[in-house]
């Protein structure tokens, strides 16, 4: 393995600063929105994770590669961050059930990685100066080619990115005589996800990310789902119509992040871009209906307007952010629907989470019988 070869690199950020790093030995350019994640483990389902199509990710934890890569967690078909900023990349890996090692993971991929940069002075520098466009590269000679570049790189602000990782056909997830069946709508959902529904007995037949009610409803389902995914929420016209139509049938349905946000926009409420998002796994949570605390998983640039969900005659906020009392949840008043602004699939070590997915097959249950 040919290691020590390793070219200069850098990352420029749309404001004119850069950072300075290494190769980890794959050359080219990559551009995208920076952002950071402050997870201490769990970097194959961050790269795998659709939600990050299209962003450049940079990693608080100092050490990335260590563990190797494992085939089971992953999160969809392949890695989805743009390219990888990090600290120091560890080529050895050390782990009883890896599968290998993650430069050749990242080789598979073509993915451009760069280390050695100061991350902890690139974090606090996007946490004060906001998420932005950026640019990696290891032709560092070039800064005015790549500044020409980054230039014509779309905001993520109007952004639509569901349909670059949306399924193309529906599929099938799980035992096709589970007593429970749910029309699943793909803008970006996580294998994790599915594997919750499935332990709770149901079938899945998941639709591409502009699927209308009809097709949802064609499966016959017992509820609906709306998934998590990247971009912004408002291009993505057809999904808020779907719930619309699942909403004013009053049919159960339950969406997570860029779910919620469409469920958000479908009662008009609306939504904006974050200075700079959450994205980690210790996101302290409130629950107003139980008064609880919850430790979760995080991973969103974009929010919906409290004021105007406080507002609503229709709505209820069920969770907020502790940290900065965004809105993490919702439910309607008088309708089976409800959502949540993180990922109650993921496990970093808490599960504090999971029982969304049993409130939701209680709801789907409740409405069976009532039927």
């Amino acid at each position: 393995m040919k290691y020590q070869t390793r070219k200069k690199a850098l990352v420029l950020l749309a404001d004119g600063t850069i950072f300075y790093g290494k190769s980890v030995g794959i050359e080219g350019t990559s551009t995208g929105e920076i952002c950071f994640n402050t997870g201490m483990s769990g970097y194959q389902e961050i790269f795998t994770d659709p939600s990050y199509f299209g962003q450049l990710m940079v990693t608080a934890n100092v050490h990335i590669g260590n563990y190797g890569v494992n085939d089971n967690e992953v999160e969809s078909d392949g890695i989805k961050i743009s390219g990888l900023i990090c600290r120091n990349f560890s080529y050895p890996h050390s782990r009883v059930d890896s599968n290998g090692n993650l430069y050749d993971y990242f080789q598979k991929h073509n993915l451009v990685a760069i280390s050695d940069v100061d991350t902890r002075a690139l974090v606090a520098y996007i946490r004060d100066n906001g998420a932005m466009n950026a640019i990696i590269s290891t032709e560092v000679d070039n800064i005015d080619a790549l500044k020409e570049q980054l230039a014509k790189v779309p905001s993520m602000e109007g952004l639509e990115l569901a349909s670059k990782v949306s399924t193309k056909e529906p599929y099938f997830v799980g035992d096709e005589n589970a007593p429970i069946k749910i029309s699943a709508l793909d803008i970006g959902i996580k294998k994790n996800i599915l594997r919750n529904f499935v332990k709770r007995g149901a079938y899945i037949k998941v639709f591409p990310y502009n699927a209308s009610f009809e097709e949802l409803a064609s499966f016959n389902p017992d509820g609906y789902f709306i998934s998590n995914g990247p971009g912004d929420p408002e291009p993505l016209v057809d999904a808020q119509n779907t719930a619309k139509e699942i909403i004013k049938r009053d049919l159960p349905l339950f969406g997570i992040c860029l779910g919620h946000q469409v469920i958000a926009l479908a009662n008009g409420i609306s939504t904006y871009k974050m200075h700079n998002g959450h994205r980690g796994i210790n996101h302290p949570v409130k629950n107003l209906l139980t008064g609880k605390g919850e430790i979760t998983s995080q991973n969103h640039g974009f929010a919906i307007n409290r004021e105007e969900a406080e507002a609503h005659n229709d709505v209820e906020i069920t969770h907020v952010h502790l940290n900065d009392h965004t809105v993490a949840g919702i439910k309607m008043k008088d309708k089976n629907c409800f959502s949540v602004q993180y990922h109650p699939e993921a496990s970093p070590g808490p599960n504090d989470a999971e029982y969304l997915f049993d409130q939701f097959i209680e709801n789907i249950n409740k409405a069976k019988v009532e039927a």
